[in-house]
C-alpha cells in the first residue's frame, strides 16, 4: 500500500514509498526508477493502446474505490482512509490529496503528508507551481460556465 498525495499528473502525483506498508527500503536508483512509473502509469496505458483510448478504466476504477470506501465508512466502518484530491491547508496551493480519514459524515479528518523523506519533499516542491496552475485554471473554468 502506498498513499500517493499531490496531484494527478506527471510530477504532480508523488507517492510516498517512505511510508509503504509493508515497509520498504530502496536504493536512490530503484526508487527514483519506481516513482516515475507510479507518475507515468497513465501514459503508459495510453501509449500500450497506441491511439486506440486512453486510461478512463484507471480512473473510473479510483473513483469507484473512493466510493464503496466512504459508503463502507457512513455505514459505520472505522478506520477506513483513502488518498484523495480536496481543499486543503497541508501545501502552499488550495486544493492536495493526502490520506483522509473517512467517516459517517464524510471526511472526519485530513491525516496531513506525514513524515517523509527528503527526496519526497524535494517532489512537493518541484509539483507546487504546476499544481498552483492546473487549480487556477480548473477555478478559472468553473467562474466562466
Amino acid at each position: 500500500n502506498v498513499p500517493v498525495i499531490g496531484g494527478h499528473a506527471g510530477k504532480t502525483i508523488i507517492p510516498l514509498i517512505s511510508q509503504c506498508t509493508p515497509k520498504v527500503d530502496l536504493p536512490q536508483d530503484q526508487l527514483t526508477a519506481v516513482t516515475g512509473r507510479i507518475q507515468e502509469a497513465g501514459t503508459e496505458v495510453v501509449k500500450a493502446k497506441a491511439g486506440a483510448g486512453s486510461a478512463t478504466l484507471s480512473m473510473a476504477y479510483a473513483g469507484a474505490r473512493f466510493v464503496f470506501s466512504l459508503v463502507d465508512a457512513m455505514n459505520g466502518k472505522e478506520g477506513v482512509v483513502e488518498c484523495s484530491f480536496v481543499k486543503s491547508q497541508e501545501a502552499d496551493c488550495g486544493y492536495f490529496s493526502t490520506p483522509l480519514l473517512l467517516g459517517k459524515k464524510g471526511i472526519e479528518k485530513n491525516l496531513g503528508i506525514g513524515k517523509i523523506s527528503p527526496f519526497e519533499e524535494k517532489m512537493i516542491a518541484e509539483a507546487i507551481p504546476e499544481l498552483k496552475a492546473s487549480i487556477k485554471k480548473g477555478e478559472d473554468f468553473v467562474k466562466n460556465m
